[in-house]
């Protein structure tokens, strides 16, 4: 028996969860464990948020699932924090590995100022 691609994808549920507390690693490690082996999930950004979309044939994930993937997510980012402080004990870590870090601003209208030690 053969099915069609389109008929596959035209029957499943397709749900958008924030990224926040999420690491991408773990949500693709769980995902089928909740929703059965058809689910799939991916990154997606919805009006300027990124997110995942998730593709399921049932109901999305449920409160207490995102909690327990959240939950995992925060164990990975600790360990992987505990790895980089073994890897160099005297250098301390600076922030969490998950947060923001500024890469450039935009340029503001007041002159800029250069301080030199």
């Amino acid at each position: 028996m053969r099915i069609d691609s389109t008929t596959m994808t035209s029957s499943m549920n397709k749900y958008w969860i924030p990224h926040q507390d999420i690491h991408r690693k773990v949500i693709t490690q769980e995902l089928q464990c909740y929703l059965g082996p058809q689910a799939t999930v991916r990154p997606y950004t919805l009006e300027g948020e990124d997110g995942f979309l998730i593709s399921t044939p049932g109901s999305c994930l449920t409160d207490e699932q995102i909690d327990d993937i959240c939950r995992k997510s925060k164990d990975l980012w600790d360990r992987q924090a505990a790895a980089k402080v073994q890897q160099n004990p005297e250098k301390l870590l600076k922030r969490p590995l998950h947060q923001p870090v500024i890469v450039s601003r935009g340029s503001s209208r007041e002159p800029h100022r250069r301080y030199y030690d």
